[in-house]
């Protein structure tokens, strides 16, 4: 069990600081988000940390979110932590198993390392299907720290929504694998804003030529294409101002789970039980009996081909009217 916060703590070297405490996840938008419950519960376990959330600088926005936490900015794993041996008096490993992970964190001189079993650390045993917001929950239970897992909530940014009240369907995807057919999203489009949706398309700059494209089969006004125009926190605002989200399983969907949106969420190679949201007002559409598993295909996922027009379409009608 970690001893209480406020335990003869291992000062940083700048002459007496709060003792330190970082927490490693150098990934994505969705992979800070399945772990807002952990980080939620190291918050509230060790009020008098200094904490820091190890992760690439473009988070800055959305770890502010978080509430408490610093950002410190790395590119991954090939690099040393930015801290000098022996000013962390806590390391947390929520990036992975190890041992390449617990092994950057090793190396600053922490007085305690928080990892699941491997590499001289005494922690849980690594569970490959589970879903990611109980793993991180669960190792932080195994050190006798009260961790919830459905403790998703994110502060609102203190900005005005671009949009109040939009259906956003976010249209991008980290890989091929979880791109949902552009045509497919178009005619989702077009029936909910006959119905009096006021449609919005989000993404990444990236994503912004896939967005006019689905935009303009949809026979919807340009301006509703907001890809690749929006700053993180400004994305954020808008998915909390939000009537619906429709989203693959991207940092979207974990988004609108935050603040409590209805959304869709659409799942292709890995299924719900790893990502899937938390009880509210989300529905999971996936053909898990179709499901071909690669996540790095070149081709959507025919788990997620299985998933049609209308599915989506009766979904939207099913979940509650906005507030």
């Amino acid at each position: 069990m970690l001893p209480r916060a406020g335990m003869s703590p291992q000062t940083a070297e700048d002459g007496g600081a709060r003792p330190r405490l970082v927490v490693l996840r150098a990934l994505g938008l969705g992979d800070l988000l399945v772990a807002v419950p952990a980080l939620h519960a190291l918050r509230r376990a060790f009020p008098h940390h200094h904490l820091l959330y190890a992760s690439p600088e473009w988070l800055a926005d959305a770890v502010e979110l978080v509430g408490g936490y610093g950002l410190l900015p790395v590119r991954g794993l090939d690099e040393p932590l930015p801290l000098p041996r022996g000013s962390v008096d806590i390391a947390v490993n929520l990036h992975g198993k190890g041992p390449q992970s617990t092994a950057l964190l090793q190396e600053v001189r922490p007085r305690l390392v928080v990892a699941h079993h491997g590499r001289g650390v005494d922690g849980p045993g690594w569970v490959e299907d589970l879903n990611e917001r109980a793993r991180w929950t669960r190792l932080l239970q195994w050190h006798g720290i009260a961790a919830d897992p459905h403790d998703v909530s994110l502060d609102v940014p203190p900005i005005a929504a671009r949009v109040a009240g939009a259906t956003v369907i976010h249209v991008g995807a980290a890989f091929a694998s979880r791109l949902w057919p552009a045509d497919r999203f178009a005619k989702v489009a077009r029936r909910l804003s006959d119905n009096g949706h006021r449609v919005v398309f989000t993404g990444s700059s990236q994503e912004r030529r896939r967005a006019l494209e689905i935009c303009d089969q949809a026979g919807l006004a340009g301006s509703a294409v907001l890809a690749g125009s929006l700053q993180l926190r400004e994305f954020a605002a808008c998915v909390a101002a939000a009537r619906l989200v429709i989203s693959a399983d991207t940092g979207a969907a974990h988004l609108a789970s935050a603040y409590g949106r209805p959304s869709i969420v659409l799942f292709g190679p890995v299924g719900p039980g790893r990502w899937g949201p938390p009880p509210g007002p989300h529905v999971v559409l996936t053909r898990d009996d179709l499901r071909r598993g690669d996540p790095f295909a070149d081709s959507p996922d025919p788990a997620l081909l299985g998933v049609t027009v209308e599915d989506v379409l009766l979904a939207a009608a099913g979940l509650p009217p906005e507030p």
